[in-house]
């Protein structure tokens, strides 16, 4: 089976970030303040791969933030050391996953946006 894995995050007043899993309803939200819209996506991937880090399902990530999607697939250059360490740490994550995809999705099609409320 191939998990579809539904990323959201935002930053500002009620920031936070979040993911839901398609094929079986799994979700994670939290709540952080003082993070940017673009450190919410990574920390939303990050969430998604610790949690499935050990799986040995096919997984695709579905952001709609293209800038993170092109950094992490290395089209973008990271121009923030904030987000260049939130990198490493997916990156890291990545690794070990040898059936992982992230891919863009438009907001409307983003599941986890819809359940997070965003």
């Amino acid at each position: 089976m191939t998990l579809s894995i539904y990323v959201d995050g935002s930053g500002g007043e009620s920031s936070g970030y979040g993911y839901f899993v398609k094929e079986t309803g799994d979700s994670f939200y939290e709540k952080k303040s003082g993070i940017t819209n673009n450190q919410a996506e990574y920390m939303a991937i990050i969430a998604a791969l610790q949690k499935f880090a050990q799986s040995d399902e096919a997984i695709i990530i579905h952001s709609d933030s293209k800038n993170t999607v092109s950094q992490l697939n290395h089209e973008f250059a990271i121009n923030s050391e904030q987000l260049r360490e939130l990198a490493r740490q997916a990156w890291s994550l990545m690794g070990k996953m040898s059936n992982l995809k992230i891919v863009w999705v438009p907001r409307a099609q983003n599941l986890a946006g819809k359940m997070l409320g965003s």
